[in-house]
């Protein structure tokens, strides 16, 4: 008995004696120029303890046994640091402050400086935990592995994130209207000018740095926001001096090699351009009173001033290019040390489309279809863009930075409808030739100071330009008697006045400049050495939005009467029905008429101003709680030409006060939980705002702007427990809830024939859900091929209900809003428009270190969602479930060449919208079926798999970033 009491005393006393242990925590920095030095190995100097340092230089080691210990610091290229006497005390930290001097002569041929590492994984894993908001991110380094083209293609990695329409980003099953996007911290314009979206596909993917996804609200974040804000930031100066080109084809089954029907821009629409000749000439009257007031031959004048383009001709399709050039370089010019970064990036791709088309009668019986069509569509794509940075220096604490983005983009497209409409007892051959062109440039000027060791203030001035183009969309319907076939008598549908779904001409173009000024100050409280510094935070964001939009729309009409040969115009085929001698305004022949409302033109404003103020108060050692207030005013003005004077449409000032609280609580130094509550904003768009009237050829939809509509509130919490294993893994669990005021939905206007949208203000809405997050490696396991594999996992679960009331206020057929009630027309509750109840991303990532070889496995799935909002006699549309799954594999060869593969949506499932049917709020398995219970398919297509083969070569020395 007295041995047991004895082995009980001596395990007290050992387990006593093994809770003597404190924690060692500190920053390494260059002794040189103050950087914070990132990745040094500190270890505790005979254990096995130890760790690296973050972006920030700095450094936690747990469970150091109390005493009197020794601290060892190396760092390639430095000189190996010993610190002795670092005295550990139980349950308590010790703080490390040290600098690393550079190695001696021995190095002298390799040039070293130290700069922050961001775009690695360990680095953005760092950031989002040092962040006091709830975020997640990727990095450069997993995008090249994943071997996205685009930033579209990327971001939807991300847990939360899915993609519409293969570039605009849905958060957490919120439209892309909810989500704003910053790039290098300055709000980015809409690229769409029919939605408020930013198109993700034009930036890149080799000119990312990472992109960081903010999803609840902090004092220094814009408000615009509920579903969550995109912070792209473009890589910033180079690691050292290197030049690589980089070519890639692209293979795309059902696509390359086809034959397809394209139409002719001109010789420059390769580069994104137009020929002149495709604009409206300066001759034109400018208001459709007086051009319609013209004679027929006067009018008929006119029209053959446009080229006749309208033949198509027969082409085979060539394998996609994409062009890669970057270059970067560092010099001294005294004490300057000055950086360039440098990015050519050119795309030529294709995409060719069979699309099963239908419009239902929606009584009764299901799938008893109205129209049924075929549309074979034939896309080519290009992208010329240019990223600039320059970085200058000037001493440890100023540091100036020139960023420039550029994007020049075109896209050519012809679709050639065939079908029967079955109300009208016809069949229909239609065509649509269109051709945008998209400019994008973003500069701005930054400043980053540290006023001291506690104080840093940085500014940015920016400026952005915004201009799209749609010079000559050519519209035409031909219709003969139903059943007639390929073969039958096809005539051209000329109407009395023009409108958008028969023969027509449409103009339109776009010019948005964005200003803005940007400043924030940071002050850091005291430096405890057993908690987190306290910052105090304060900054102010200005920016000036004007945008001018005008439209020009012409439809040709046949003049009453015979020919004299007895021939019929209107049936000559698409190539030479508009040939000059038809087109004279005479009997049996072809006139032109003004169909551009007063409305097609508007001149919009943003005025934006907003302020902020935040400050860390740490509770106790583990609890810090961000407090922060924002303020932001708003001013939105439209103005539209209507009569020959300008009319204001719209002139609205709101301020709005944006209180954000943020709470992290460490468990310890892996585990953490965060609460954040935050308001924010959803402002309309200017687009959304114009009674302009806009018709969608793909859908036979017609878009119109809402003057009433309003700011939208919104009201978040999110909590969250996060994981940290080690400093590349991370598990995490996010709960969240969102209640909107007045959100802006889009909605189905009741009218007699045809699709036509608007967007409205909803009383309320709500929406909450879970997502989970994994990054996972095995470095530990004794597996030389698991120790060279990473995976990455996540899922959310999202539910929604938006709530319409009794009514809506909504434009009428002539624009003008309305009161229109709901009763017996649509759901008075309904799932947000975009909102996946579910997502799953999910990859492999392997990598050799030595060899040079990775692959990866991805894969990607999203729930139904609401593509176009219905009501009871149209119903609601959704946007499919679609498997994809990516493989991807590359080598590198001598650290000079390097060779990848892609096959991109291997199993290539259809694309599918199907309509609600039977009203259930769910598309049910069953799309075939005649009975009452099943829904149908609206719009069915397969883009095809994607093969890409790409070569990068190296000039010169390249530093690889692990």
């Amino acid at each position: 008995m007295n041995r047991n009491v004895l082995l009980i005393l001596f395990s007290l006393f050992s387990t006593a004696i093994l809770a003597q242990t404190g924690t060692v925590r500190g920053t390494i920095k260059d002794s040189k120029t103050k950087e914070a030095l990132i990745g040094c190995t500190v270890r505790i100097d005979g254990t096995q303890l130890g760790g690296t340092t973050d972006i920030e230089g700095g450094f936690t080691i747990t469970n150091v046994p109390a005493g009197t210990q020794k601290v060892l610091i190396s760092y390639i290229s430095y000189q190996t640091k010993e610190i002795p006497n670092v005295r550990v005390e139980s349950g308590n930290t010790t703080a490390i402050e040290t600098e690393l001097d550079e190695e001696g002569k021995s190095l002298q041929e390799v040039v070293v400086r130290a700069s922050r590492a961001t775009n690695t994984e360990v680095a953005v894993i760092t950031e989002i935990k040092q962040i006091k908001a709830l975020a997640v991110g990727i990095s450069a380094a997993q995008i090249q592995k994943s071997q996205d083209r685009d930033a579209a293609a990327a971001i939807r990695r991300v847990p939360g994130v899915s993609i519409l329409d293969n570039r605009f980003v849905l958060i957490r099953g919120l439209g892309s209207r909810y989500n704003s996007v910053l790039i290098n911290d300055v709000i980015a314009p809409s690229t769409e000018v029919e939605t408020r979206s930013f198109s993700f596909d034009i930036i890149p993917s080799n000119i990312l740095d990472r992109m960081i996804v903010y999803k609840s609200g902090s004092a220094e974040l814009p408000g615009d926001f509920a579903g969550g804000i995109v912070k792209i930031y473009t890589k910033r100066r180079p690691s050292s001096n290197f030049f690589d080109v980089g070519l890639t084809f692209g293979y795309r089954p059902g696509t390359t090699g086809k034959q397809v029907q394209s139409h002719d821009r001109g010789g420059l629409s390769a580069l994104g351009l137009w020929s002149p000749n495709q604009t409206v000439p300066t001759s034109f009257p400018t208001r459709s009173g007086d051009f319609n007031a013209l004679g027929a031959p006067q009018r008929a004048a006119y029209a053959r001033l446009l080229p006749n383009s309208w033949g198509l001709t027969n082409v085979s399709v060539m394998p996609d290019v994409r062009f890669a050039l970057n270059t970067g370089r560092r010099f001294d010019v005294g004490n300057v040390q000055i950086s360039n970064l440098t990015s050519i990036n050119y795309s030529l791709t294709n995409q060719a489309t069979d699309i099963d088309f239908s419009v239902y009668e929606n009584g009764a019986v299901a799938n008893a279809i109205n129209q049924s069509y075929k549309d074979a569509s034939y896309a080519r794509q290009s992208r010329l863009g240019l990223l600039h940075n320059w970085s200058l220096r000037f001493s440890p604490t100023f540091t100036l930075e020139w960023k420039t983005l550029f994007n020049q983009m075109g896209n050519q497209e012809t679709v050639v409808r065939q079908g029967q409409n079955f109300d009208s007892n016809a069949d229909i051959r239609s065509y649509s030739q269109r051709f945008e062109n998209r400019s994008i440039l973003t500069t701005q000027v930054s400043g980053d100071h540290q006023l001291n060791e506690l104080t840093k203030l940085n500014w940015i001035a920016g400026y952005g330009y915004s201009g799209r183009w749609e010079p000559d969309w050519k519209r035409a319907r031909y219709q003969a008697p139903l059943n007639s076939g390929e073969n039958g008598t096809y005539t051209l549908v000329t109407p009395l006045s023009p409108n958008p779904i028969d023969v027509g001409r449409f103009y339109s173009k776009l010019n948005e400049q964005t200003v803005s000024l940007i400043g924030n100050y940071d002050h850091t409280f005291g430096n405890p050495t057993d908690r987190e510094p306290n910052h105090l935070k304060m900054g102010v964001y200005g920016e000036r939005r004007v945008r001018d939009y005008s439209a020009r729309f012409y439809g040709y009409n046949s003049i009453p009467g015979a020919v004299s040969d007895g021939s019929i115009v209107q049936q000559q085929p698409i190539g030479s029905i508009f040939a000059p001698e038809n087109v004279n305004g005479q009997p049996g022949r072809l006139s032109l008429q003004d169909g551009t409302s007063d409305f097609d033109s508007y001149r919009g404003s943003n005025t934006y101003g907003a302020a902020y103020v935040s400050g860390d108060i740490n509770i106790s050692a583990r609890t810090n709680v961000t407090l922060g207030l924002r303020g932001e005013y708003n001013v939105q003005g439209l103005m539209s030409q209507r009569m020959g004077a300008d009319r204001q449409l719209v002139d609205r000032a709101i301020f709005s006060p944006l209180p954000s609280i943020n709470i992290t609580h460490k468990l310890n130094d892996r585990h953490n939980v965060r609460l954040a509550y935050s308001a924010t904003v959803n402002r309309p768009e200017l687009r959304e705002l114009a009674p302009f009237q806009y018709f969608d050829f793909n859908l036979l939809a017609v878009v119109t702007g809402n003057t009433e509509l309003t700011t939208a509130t919104i009201q978040n919490v999110d909590l969250k427990w996060e994981f940290y294993p080690s400093p590349n893994e991370l598990i995490s669990v996010t709960g969240f809830y969102k209640h909107f005021r007045n959100p802006i939905e889009s909605f189905l206007l009741p009218t007699g024939n045809g699709f036509s949208y608007s967007f409205i203000n909803a009383p309320t809405a709500r929406n909450y859900g879970i997502e989970v997050e994994m990054r996972k490696g095995f470095q530990q396991s004794g597996s030389k091929f698991l120790q060279n594999m990473q995976v990455v996992a996540n899922a959310s679960l999202i539910n929604s209900r938006v709530t319409l009331g009794d009514f809506i206020r909504a434009p009428d057929a002539t624009s003008t809003v309305v009161d229109v009630p709901l009763k017996d027309l649509a759901d008075r509750q309904r799932p947000l428009a975009n909102q996946s109840p579910y997502l799953i991303n999910a990859g492999v990532y392997y990598q050799e270190p030595n060899s040079g070889l990775q692959w990866n496995v991805l894969y990607n799935v999203y729930g139904p969602r609401i593509f176009a909002v219905g009501t009871r006699n149209n119903p609601t549309i959704y946007e499919l479930p679609r498997h994809a799954i990516d493989l991807n594999v590359s080598k590198t060869f001598n650290q000079k060449i390097e060779l990848r593969l892609g096959i991109q949506d291997i199993l290539n499932q259809a694309t599918r919208y199907a309509q609600d049917f039977n009203g259930d709020g769910k598309i049910g398995k069953d799309l075939t079926s005649q009975t009452v219970s099943a829904d149908q398919v609206f719009r069915s297509f397969r883009r095809g798999q994607y093969v890409t083969l790409t070569g990068v070569y190296t000039f010169g020395r390249r530093t690889i970033v692990p």
